[in-house]
């Protein structure tokens, strides 16, 4: 008998090493259940972000913001419903983004396809990824099988998106709890390479930085005069739009890590990246390197950021559209 019970628990813990390793991401996933998936997507990318190539800033950012709540598991995706009527996109910090009928039009061409097989998890992982691409930006690795998170929280967002008024301490938590250590934060930010920002999202800086009308002293005080001359004229601007990366906010390059040393980093939690001398060293050592290595580097850390408490296996479910939780 207990011969017996001693086969029994080494076929369970076989059985259990199995299943883990079938949750685990993996390259691939679909080959066999979808095997036209990852092409099906980068098909449409391919086809429209062309001609909307800001797009890929958005999802890049979709991707990023999804994955520090609850982990990348397309919560951010669910719109508010009666059963849940403060969900993560209406957080402060999701407010500005867009994009979401494109994913919605990927996720249906999939579903088309394989029906319940792609999670919208891996949909806005590998439509991120293929944007940048696109766009000429670099190439990182998108294992998948990623399944859908069920929960989507307006707090929870609030409580752990960055925000760009952020100090180096509050950045570096958030990205801490996460995970990711400051070398992940420093690459991670230059994603700010392209794309553009709203005023309100750093207008403080310019002209009410500790409240008696002043100016962020940490800011190029004549990049500063440029922005309320050219750009941020008035306080509470919500359509102006300013580029991240002037001069180069559709390349994926180092200029963004330029722009910071020069004291021009726009949003307040770029600037802070230069107030620590470990941080600060990162970039001046991309600075001394290739775009090429930029690229590595930043592909390593966007697939560690992808894995972020992954959902797989039978935890979640496939959601048959992107903003709605399965009945």
């Amino acid at each position: 008998m207990g011969r017996m019970n001693q086969f029994g628990i080494m076929v369970l813990s076989l059985l259990g090493l199995i299943v883990a390793s079938q949750a685990q991401l993996q390259m691939g996933f679909y080959a066999k259940s979808c095997p036209k998936a990852e092409q099906i997507v980068l098909n449409y990318v391919k086809e429209h972000i062309p001609n909307a190539p800001s797009l890929a800033a958005t999802f890049i950012r979709m991707h990023f913001h999804d994955c520090f709540v609850r982990g990348c598991d397309a919560s951010v995706l669910l719109n508010s419903t009666t059963g849940n009527a403060d969900a993560e996109r209406d957080a402060p910090p999701n407010l500005t983004l867009r994009g979401f009928d494109f994913i919605d039009k990927v996720k249906s061409l999939l579903e088309e396809e394989c029906p319940g097989v792609v999670s919208c998890a891996d949909t806005l992982t590998l439509v991120a990824r293929d944007s940048i691409v696109t766009t000429g930006g670099p190439f990182w690795n998108v294992p998948t099988g990623r399944r859908d998170g069920t929960i989507s929280n307006i707090t929870e967002a609030t409580n752990n998106i960055p925000f760009p008024t952020n100090n180096f301490t509050t950045v570096f938590r958030l990205f801490n709890n996460q995970g990711l250590d400051l070398k992940d934060l420093v690459l991670l930010s230059g994603a700010h390479t392209i794309g553009i920002a709203h005023c309100t999202s750093f207008e403080n800086r310019l002209y009410n930085f500790t409240g008696v009308g002043d100016e962020d002293p940490s800011l190029d005080s004549e990049y500063a005069a440029t922005l309320r001359a050219n750009k941020c004229r008035v306080l509470n601007d919500t359509t102006t739009k300013v580029e991240m990366d002037p001069g180069s906010r559709k390349t994926f390059d180092l200029s963004y890590y330029s722009l910071l040393v020069k004291r021009r980093g726009l949003f307040q939690s770029d600037a802070a990246l230069i107030t620590n001398s470990s941080s600060l060293a990162l970039i001046n050592q991309l600075l001394s390197g290739s775009e090429q290595n930029f690229f590595t580097e930043f592909a390593t850390s966007m697939e560690k950021m992808g894995r972020i408490n992954v959902k797989t296996g039978t935890t979640g479910q496939i959601r048959k559209r992107c903003a709605l939780v399965n009945s």
